[in-house]
């Protein structure tokens, strides 16, 4: 199976299809946030060393949004 689709499950709200390869950088970053260490998740990522892992840290541009918007509410010129 190339590509999947979750619309049966109303629970994860996809309504687009996903390659394995999306949901498994989707995984990732996901473990990667949620503060799980490089050493836990390598194995499980077929990368050969750590520093391949850097690709999951990085921020989405929703997440980066976030915390731009909330640090510029303290901004002390309005």
């Amino acid at each position: 199976m190339d590509r999947f689709c979750f619309t049966e499950s109303s629970d994860l709200q996809i309504t687009r299809s996903v390659s394995p390869h999306k949901w498994r950088h989707f995984l990732f970053t996901w473990l990667k946030k949620q503060g799980i260490d490089d050493a836990l998740i390598q194995p499980y990522s077929g990368h050969e060393s750590r520093q391949s892992l850097e690709i999951y840290s990085k921020l989405s541009l929703a997440d980066a949004q976030q915390e731009y918007d909330q640090v510029m509410g303290h901004f002390p010129i309005q």
